[in-house]
């Protein structure tokens, strides 16, 4: 048992150091909107939600438009979707993705390079109307 602690550990350590900055990954935020987790990696947020795909595309919908979403362009076929807008004159990204059931996944990117702190308000934003119309 010790020997399979001290592995793991190992492991852990390991994908620290030679991970770097990039997979960095934060868990645990808005529980009561069944996020389980969110990574920030390459200049996109992704969040996998434990909400169906219409709450959550009805969800990002509501907060495009409250946050003063202009040339707001939705593509939506059979399980993904994104909009596409301006929001302070940063173009905003957002891709769902149907994963199951009740769980879909949502992608965010401001701006070309990728803002974590913009895309981090977005989610939240999200996340308040789901917990909203639960």
């Amino acid at each position: 048992m010790n020997m399979k602690r001290t592995l793991a550990m190992a492991c852990v350590l390991c994908m620290i150091l030679l991970g770097g900055c990039v997979p960095l990954l934060v868990g645990g935020a808005a529980v009561g909107a069944g996020a389980g987790t969110y990574a920030y990696i390459n200049g996109e947020l992704r969040v996998e939600y434990n909400v169906p795909f219409d709450k959550v595309r009805a969800a990002c919908e509501m907060a495009v438009a409250e946050m003063g979403g202009k040339e707001v362009t939705p593509d939506w076929k059979i399980g993904v979707g994104t909009i596409k807008a301006r929001i302070q004159n940063e173009r905003v990204t957002l891709r769902l993705e149907y994963k199951t059931k009740e769980s879909t996944i949502l992608s965010i990117r401001v701006g070309y390079l990728g803002n974590k702190e913009s895309s981090v308000l977005i989610k939240d934003k999200v996340s308040e109307y789901l917990v909203k119309n639960q």
